[in-house]
This record gives C-alpha cells, sequence and structure tokens, in this order.
C-alpha cells in the first residue's frame, strides 16, 4: 500500500550536543525603521454572482504580462531588501539558533535499511553532496560486514569486493534536471532488475519516467514520459503501467510498456472528461493493478490483471461520491478500505470489505469484514500474507493491532474483538502513526513509524511472527546521535532494552505506555491535552508542549498551529527546531480545528466549503483559550499554519487582529476568490471540494467571507507577520505579495509590528541546511516581535 522509495527518502535531524540554555533577545533600538514598499495599484473590477469588487494588485498574476512581470521583479527585490532591514539587528540572533538547529542534524545520514526479499534497500547522503543516494546490498552479507558509521564502508573481506551496490545518485540526477533533484514516484520491480522513477522537472513544471536498469546502472531507452503521475508493475517485472496528465495536471491516460520491447507503448485506458481522473496501484502480492477512476460524482475501481495487462480492465466496485478507495488482495479474497458511503447515506469513517476475486461483475457482493464500532475507528490497514494490522483510534488515543490472516469466512461480519487482536507496544503522547512501505508481502516484520509532540519519531519493526519488536531509527535528541541498525547494534546512552528485541503480547500483559522503552522527551518536555469548546458549544482538541525546566505562567509567549482542511490530520510531531524556543520559554500549541483530520469523515467536512468558518472560529477559541487560562500572555501570543494553515491563520487575524502578537505563514493560500474563479495554476477537483465551487451561490459568498485577501479590516492595528513564499509554490507568490500590499494599504502602520515576506527562490524541502536557515529566520523574527 505505500511506495517503496518514497519514505525512504527522508532522513531524521541530527539530535542536540546540549540543552539549549534559556537565553532572552533584545533587540537594539533603531533610529529610523525601514519604510515598507509600496507597490503600483492598478484597480481592476471584477463582476460575479451578485458581487463587484476591485482588486488594485491583480496585475501581480499577470504572467504573460512582460510589462508587469518586469514591475513584479522589481517590487520583490524591494520586498527582499526591506526585510533584510528589518530582520537586520537579529544576525546575531539568526546566526546563534540557526547554530542550535543545525546541530541537531543527523551526521549519519542515512534511512534504516529496508529489507524486500533478499536485498536492504536504503539511502544515505556522501559527504560534501547536496543529495543523497539510494543504495542496496545483500541481506545474507550485511550482518558481517557492515559499518554502523559509514554504510558505503561494508566490505567483503572474502571476495575483497564491497557489498553495496549504488542504484541511483541524485547529485548526477540534479545535472539532468538543471541542478535540482526532486523525486516524486519510485518503483523497484518484482524482480529487483528494474528502478521507475519520476524527477521533478522544474523548467516546464512536470515529472519526467526514466527506468534504470539496476544490474548494469544505465538507463533504458524506453519508457521515457513526461507528465507521469503513477506508476505500478505488472508481469513480476517485465511491464510497467503508468499514468500521464494532460497540459492542466489531470491524470487522464494510462499506458502499458514491456520492458525491452521496441513497440509503442500501449494506451490501455484515456478519459476525455475534464473532471474525471485516474490513478493507478498494484497489490502487494502483485496480482493485480487496480486502476481508480473517479469524479466529483462518482468513484470506480477496475482490475487489470498484472499477469497479462493487455487483456483489459474489470470493473469490480462502484459508489456514487467522491470516495477514498485502497483495494488488496489476499488469498483469492478482494479487500477494500473506503469511506464510500452505504445505502446512499455518508459514513463517518473508512471501513473494510471483502469479495471473492474471482466473482463475475453481475454477481459480485462486498459483504463487511467488521461490525461497526463507533467507539473504535480503524484510520489505517496493512496486510502481509500471514496477518492484518490496523491503525485504531479510540477518541484522541490512536492503538496498533495484529490479527492472523485468513480471517474467519462465513461467518458475516464479525467484532474485533472475537479475533483477539494482538495489541502492540505505543508510548505515551501519540499524534500519529504512519505504515511504512512494508513492501515485502511474505515477511511477517512489518515498519511503522510512531510519532508524538515530546518524542523524535521512532521507525520500529514489529516481527508478527514470534512477538519481537525493534526500534531500528530514531533519534536521540540528549545524546547527540542517531540510533541506526544495520542488522544489530547498541547504544549506551539509550536504556539497553532499546536495543535489544522486546516480546509483545496482549494489551493485559504488557503496560503499552511503558515510556521506559522509548526514548522519548518526557522527562524534558510536558505535553497536556485539553478540549476547548468553541463558538457552538463543539469540543475542539488543542495539543500543548512547553519545558519542564522553565515556569510555565502568563508571561509566556506562545506559538498555535493550525491547518484544518482535507481531512489531515495536523502534523504534532516532535520538531528539532522547535526546541530553540521551546528552551527559551516558549509555549508550542496544536488546535487540531474542524476541516481537518483525527476525528471522522464529519469533522472533516465541518470544517470545509460553506462551513470554513467553523475551523476559523475553532482556532479563535483556542488561542483565546491559552491566553484566558493564562497558558501564554496575552499580548505574547503568535500564530503559524502551512499552506492550507496559511488560509487559517491569516482569517483569524482578520476577524480578531488584536489576538496576536505576530503570525508565521508558509506559502500560503490567502486569496481564495480570484484562485478558485480565474485559476492560474491548475485547482483540482479535490480542492474545490475543500474550498468552495464558486460557480454554486451559496459557496460563492462564503468564499467572500473568508478569503484573507477580501477580508482584510480597514485602520485597523494588524500583528507582525512574516510571509514566506517561493517562486516554486502550489500557490503563487502573487497571493502572498497581494496580500502583504493590501494590509500595509489599509490598515494602520506600526513599525514595531512589520509584515514581511520572504522569498526563497529554490525549494528547500530536500536541503536540510536552507531548511535551518529559514527556520532560524523565523524564529528570530517571533523572538524579536515578542521582546522587542
Amino acid at each position: 500500500m505505500r511506495q517503496l522509495l518514497t519514505l525512504l527518502r527522508r532522513v531524521g535531524n541530527h539530535p542536540a550536543t546540549i540543552l539549549v540554555r534559556r537565553a532572552h533577545y533584545k533587540a537594539p533600538k533603531a533610529a529610523n525603521p525601514p519604510t515598507p514598499p509600496k507597490p503600483p495599484q492598478k484597480p481592476q473590477s471584477f463582476s460575479f454572482h451578485d458581487q463587484t469588487w476591485e482588486d488594485p494588485y491583480s496585475w501581480m498574476s499577470s504572467l504573460n504580462d512582460k510589462v508587469a512581470m518586469r514591475h513584479m521583479d522589481i517590487y520583490m527585490e524591494q520586498e527582499e531588501k526591506y526585510a533584510e532591514a528589518v530582520m537586520i539587528d537579529t544576525e546575531r540572533l539568526q546566526s546563534k539558533v540557526q547554530s542550535e538547529m543545525a546541530s541537531r542534524l543527523a551526521f549519519d545520514l542515512s534511512t534504516p535499511p529496508l529489507r524486500w526479499g533478499p536485498w536492504l534497500y536504503y539511502r544515505r547522503a556522501e559527504e560534501g553532496k547536496q543529495y543523497p543516494v539510494l543504495c542496496r546490498r545483500l541481506a545474507s552479507l550485511n550482518e558481517e560486514f557492515v559499518s554502523h558509521k559509514s554504510p558505503s564502508a561494508g566490505f567483503d573481506f572474502t571476495t575483497g569486493r564491497r557489498i553495496e551496490q549504488k542504484l541511483l545518485d541524485y547529485n548526477q540526477e540534479a545535472e539532468r534536471f538543471g541542478g535540482y533533484a526532486y523525486e516524486e514516484l519510485s518503483e523497484v520491480s518484482p524482480d529487483h532488475r528494474f528502478l521507475a522513477y519520476t524527477m521533478y522537472d522544474k523548467d516546464n513544471d512536470f515529472y519526467r519516467l526514466s527506468l534504470r536498469n539496476l544490474n548494469s546502472g544505465a538507463l533504458c531507452s524506453k519508457p521515457q514520459v513526461d507528465r507521469v503521475s503513477g506508476l505500478a508493475w505488472a508481469k513480476d517485472g517485465q511491464a510497467l503501467l503508468y499514468v500521464v496528465t494532460d497540459q492542466k495536471k489531470r491524470p487522464c491516460r494510462l499506458y502499458c510498456s514491456i520492458i525491452g520491447s521496441t513497440d509503442e507503448d500501449v494506451l490501455l485506458l484515456e478519459e476525455l472528461d475534464d473532471s474525471t481522473y485516474v490513478n493507478i496501484r498494484h497489490t502487494k502480492d502483485f496480482r493485480f493493478v487496480a486502476v481508480n477512476i473517479f469524479t466529483p460524482t462518482s468513484s470506480k475501481i477496475f482490475l487489470i490483471n498484472a499477469a497479462d495487462p493487455l487483456t483489459g480492465l474489470t470493473l469490480v466496485w462502484e459508489c456514487e461520491g467522491l470516495a477514498h478507495c485502497i483495494l488488496e488482495h489476499h488469498q483469492g479474497l478482494l479487500f477494500l478500505f473506503t469511506d464510500a458511503p452505504k445505502a446512499g447515506h455518508p459514513v463517518e469513517c473508512h471501513y473494510l470489505l471483502r469479495s471473492p476475486a474471482d466473482a463475475s461483475t453481475c454477481l459480485r457482493i462486498w459483504e463487511d469484514v467488521f461490525i461497526n464500532d463507533s467507539d473504535l475507528v480503524v484510520e489505517d490497514v496493512d496486510f502481509c500474507n500471514t496477518n492484518l494490522v490496523m491503525i485504531l483510534r479510540e477518541d484522541r488515543n490512536f492503538r496498533l493491532c495484529s490479527v492472523p490472516l485468513p480471517l474467519p469466512a462465513g461467518k458475516g461480519p464479525v467484532s474485533l474483538k472475537e479475533l483477539h487482536p494482538n495489541y502492540l507496544p505505543l508510548p505515551k503522547y501519540v499524534s500519529q502513526i504512519s505504515p511504512g512501505p512494508n513492501y515485502d508481502y511474505y515477511s511477517s516484520t512489518m515498519r511503522f513509524t510512531i510519532s508524538s509532540p515530546v518524542m523524535p519519531d521512532a521507525v520500529v519493526d514489529y516481527d508478527l511472527s514470534n512477538g519481537k519488536w525493534n526500534i531500528v531509527q530514531q533519534q536521540n535528541i540528549l545524546h547527540d546521535r542517531t540510533k541506526v541498525l544495520y542488522g544489530t547494534s547498541s547504544l549506551p546512552s539509550i536504556p539497553e532494552q532499546t536495543s535489544k528485541t522486546i516480546t509483545f503480547g496482549s494489551a493485559n500483559e504488557m503496560n503499552l505506555n511503558n515510556s521506559n522503552l522509548w526514548n522519548d522527551l518526557s522527562e524534558f518536555y510536558a505535553c497536556e491535552c485539553h478540549h476547548v469548546s468553541s463558538y457552538d458549544g463543539v469540543e475542539v482538541p488543542l495539543t500543548i508542549v512547553y519545558s519542564s525546566k522553565v515556569k510555565r505562567q502568563d508571561k509566556n509567549p506562545g506559538l498555535l498551529h493550525g491547518h484544518g482542511a482535507y481531512g489531515e490530520i495536523l502534523d504534532k510531531r516532535w520538531r528539532s527546531e522547535s526546541k530553540s524556543l521551546l528552551d527559551r520559554g516558549w509555549i508550542i500549541a496544536y488546535a487540531d480545528v474542524r476541516g481537518g483530520g483525527g476525528r471522522g469523515k464529519k469533522w472533516h467536512h465541518d470544517g470545509r466549503g460553506t462551513k470554513k468558518n467553523n475551523s476559523i472560529k475553532d482556532y479563535i477559541s483556542c488561542a483565546n483559550f491559552l491566553i484566558e487560562r493564562e497558558i501564554v500572555s496575552e499580548n505574547k501570543l503568535a500564530g503559524c499554519g502551512y499552506s492550507a494553515g496559511g488560509l487559517l491563520v491569516a482569517s483569524a487575524i482578520n476577524v480578531c487582529p488584536d489576538l496576536f502578537r505576530a503570525a508565521v505563514l508558509k506559502v500560503p493560500f490567502l486569496d481564495a476568490t480570484n484562485t478558485l474563479l480565474y485559476p492560474i495554476l491548475p485547482v483540482t477537483a479535490t480542492e474545490y471540494e475543500e474550498f468552495g465551487y464558486p460557480w454554486n451561490i451559496d459557496d460563492f459568498h462564503a468564499i467572500r467571507k473568508y478569503s484573507p485577501y477580501d477580508n482584510i479590516q480597514e485602520d485597523a492595528s494588524y500583528p507582525a507577520v512574516m510571509i514566506s513564499s517561493s517562486f516554486n509554490t502550489r500557490f503563487g507568490v502573487w497571493e502572498a505579495a497581494k496580500w502583504v500590499a493590501r494590509v500595509r494599504e489599509r490598515t494602520i502602520y506600526n513599525p514595531k509590528r512589520p509584515i514581511l515576506l520572504n522569498l526563497s527562490t529554490d525549494i528547500v524541502e530536500e536541503n536540510r541546511y536552507l531548511q535551518c536557515k529559514e527556520s532560524a529566520l523565523e524564529a528570530a523574527f517571533l523572538i524579536k516581535m515578542m521582546e522587542s
């Protein structure tokens, strides 16, 4: 159910050498504060439905107007100089914070090896190189000849050969793609002979498919295709299926390429309707390729026989509405994990269905696997040949359990308790459980990443056959090292039992919250969970984290994170960069507002479209809670939002500008009306579902009411805001630039509360040192605004 190598892309941060000493920043007094730039206004009128409005900065998005773009270049340069001038007195602070954050970056730059068949796959960085290298080695040689400090140093002393095989050097890929290497998809063939992967072509703004022979290391002549959005292997690695998008980035055509053949790739499917999208994935046993075809009003799944992919597509499932559907195959049964409506009625959560794989289309019947239990929500499922593993949620608490396969047949839906599930050990305050790629269908060892606000992410292998589990990678913040196991290893700084195999059993046999087994930070950082009553009485989860060594009092500054979109769980993972704020006495809080995930489908729907105002009011309620309970000083609260979270925070500022002292918005979605009505970048059906269809008059009025750009208060005092945007972002840089210009134009100018536009010409996601620099700048901005 997961891409094998996508998860291996990331490498954890390096821990801090020492705990940062609490320090306060005192800004030097500036005689003449810098003056913000004033871009030209070129008012343009727009009318839609029953409303007319003027936009004096619409020229900023006129990408085909050369004169406008020259003005935009000048304006961007002015913004850059203004931001530098405002922040010049924080250079020492930025340098200090950046040094703190950089000291926590891992020097053992390698992902934990992932076993698939006879091979161990992993990524590692080479000294002095910007991008990693994808490697593998035979598992049979790993134990004896591996070096824990340098994975590349593995050496077979019997044959005199290195046991590591370099598969793909992304530094060389960067040379192919103009100095930049970002991989979206990667799939190793089931026979381990080929690697299919897509790299981002920044100049053309699409992903290009390449195929590499893993034995020779050479690129194959075909397929080499542009605008590829999906991959799946068939015929045991002899055929590759891929999906191609149109010029509007809509996945619409499915092809089959026979590896080694000179024939043209075969078009299996083409969807001409602009509202139809195509997605593919192979089942874990490589028996079938599932083809998902969905529109805003319907969802369908077709099956392709992977042994003979040219025989056509067979319809196995369809429903009304846009539904999330993941299909898996196990020993002659199809399993479907979906949130599709039942009997025409929407459901609150995902559920699991099954049907015989060989049933005819007209006679196919899908039956529920489990009896519905409103107190126990199945968040995700994963399969291996012998077990079904489920991520469960009981209210706000996550659990992880496994049940043996095959499941009882002929009894109809059963209660999960009847199957006597094994509950796997977890630490305290789990905020998210993410399945690893778990690519080896025939392995009983399954990998998961366990996240917590007070624990660095732990990559854990659970062996379901013998009840043993092992933390294979986890950063150790307190002892300046990262725990990475290439076979067996132990670190004296970690309790001895965490580097050994540990047996689990039923929930009654083991304390699942035994923090001694985990490298958590709860001794040094406290975590509290609250329920905040929103404006309509709905209880909103609020999580706060703070340093146990810093006395919590009403003078503490605070940072409130929010997102509230797409039904996604708010990222509450431990962030090593947050340590610089926590150790300076900051409270870091997370508001799980409506529109986000973690509390069912209704929670998501109650914060999207015409109900978007609910998520904004939820966020404001959480902000007021922090101040009223004297958790955060009433004049020292900052907001933080990324992408759609930027819309949330900016909208909250429009409603209550006096509530916040500062805010950090990262590549935010701010100009909702114009972006949805007149899209410059393609807007998908999912995004219209989330934010509203402006052609529907009710949706249009809702968009106009919450759109941050259209609701800036006049003659009000706004908080200091730093907007970080990029020329390579899903939401154009013009959104940030327009919002900044209009805020300065309409609100009361206060040099102590500047509105800054921080621009980056590169995507920094893959460059951890640039990440440190950007994070240090944001932290310095927040500290300066609170203590100036």
